[in-house]
């Protein structure tokens, strides 16, 4: 007997939605009541209307599975549109992180080169410790992170996947 089993596939979701408060808690509800996992969660609170808030996730699940949070997020009476960003093609997804290094000598240097790399912006120093400010795609957000806790890391905050479709269409 031959058994089936739909692989989780990661997608970003990009949710418009009324800029009221309680929102998100509603939203973010529905996720946990069904046992859905949300990777990133980011909220703009306007968008290019001052009425409509973006809410942009990230989650993984079978096709069947984000099928069910496409429709079940619809459904929601202050949800204007989802739309899956992976399916619909191209888009711009950007992650960005504040990451404080602390180290000396080496460690130091170490950290301003790979800093370099990356594109990754020194938005503070002191004698014993740097704040570097990273942009790009999840994965080279992590990759830089990981990279610094072979040098010093001390702490990171990040903000999550912000997404938008590419062209002139709205997404």
């Amino acid at each position: 007997m031959k058994i089936h089993t739909e692989a989780a596939e990661r997608h970003t979701l990009s949710i418009l939605v009324d800029n009221e408060p309680g929102i998100l808690a509603r939203i973010a509800g529905m996720f946990t009541a069904r046992g859905y996992n949300i990777e990133s969660l980011t909220v703009t609170g306007v968008s290019e209307d001052e009425t409509i808030s973006r809410i942009t996730i990230v989650t993984k699940g079978s096709p069947h599975v984000i099928e069910q949070i496409i429709a079940q997020t619809e459904r929601m009476p202050p949800v204007y549109k989802v739309v899956d960003l992976t399916e619909i093609g191209p888009h711009v997804e950007r992650d960005l992180a504040l990451v404080k290094v602390a180290g000396a000598g080496d460690n130091r240097i170490e950290a301003l080169r790979l800093a370099d790399v990356f594109r990754a912006r020194v938005v503070d120093s002191t004698t014993q410790s740097f704040v570097f400010e990273v942009t790009g795609n999840s994965d080279k957000v992590d990759s830089f992170i990981e990279l610094m806790r072979e040098v010093g890391l001390v702490e990171v905050a990040r903000t999550g996947v912000v997404a938008i479709g590419r062209g002139k269409d709205a997404s």
